[in-house]
C-alpha cells in the first residue's frame, strides 16, 4: 500500500456521512483510505476508504485515529516538512 504525499494533503477536506453529517479530514492513512472525526456530534472517528461508486465508513476507536495521526506527523515531517506545521496545529486541536 503507497502512502500519499504529505504535499498533497495540506487542504481540508469534508465528507458527509448519512448519519453523522459532517466528517473533518484529520489524517491520511493511504491512498485510498483517511481518518475523519464528526464535526458536530461527539468524537466519533472513521477510518474512510474511497471507493469509486461511494465510501466505506468504519467507525474506530480514538486511540487508532491518534496513532494514523501520529504516523502521518512522522511521514509530513520526513517528506514534507513545509507542511508539516499544519498538520501539526492540526493533530493538537483533535487529540490534545
Amino acid at each position: 500500500m503507497a502512502f500519499r504525499s504529505a504535499v498533497v494533503v495540506s487542504q481540508e477536506r469534508y465528507l458527509n456521512h448519512p448519519t453523522f453529517g459532517m466528517l473533518y479530514r484529520v489524517a491520511p492513512v493511504s491512498d485510498e483510505q483517511d481518518v475523519y472525526v464528526t464535526l458536530y456530534a461527539q468524537r466519533i472517528y472513521f477510518l474512510v476508504t474511497l471507493q469509486p461508486r461511494g465510501a466505506q465508513f468504519e467507525v474506530i476507536p480514538l486511540m487508532d485515529a491518534r496513532h494514523y495521526a501520529e504516523q502521518n506527523l512522522v511521514r509530513s515531517r520526513r517528506d514534507a516538512p513545509e507542511v508539516h506545521r499544519r498538520w501539526r496545529e492540526l493533530f493538537d486541536q483533535t487529540f490534545i
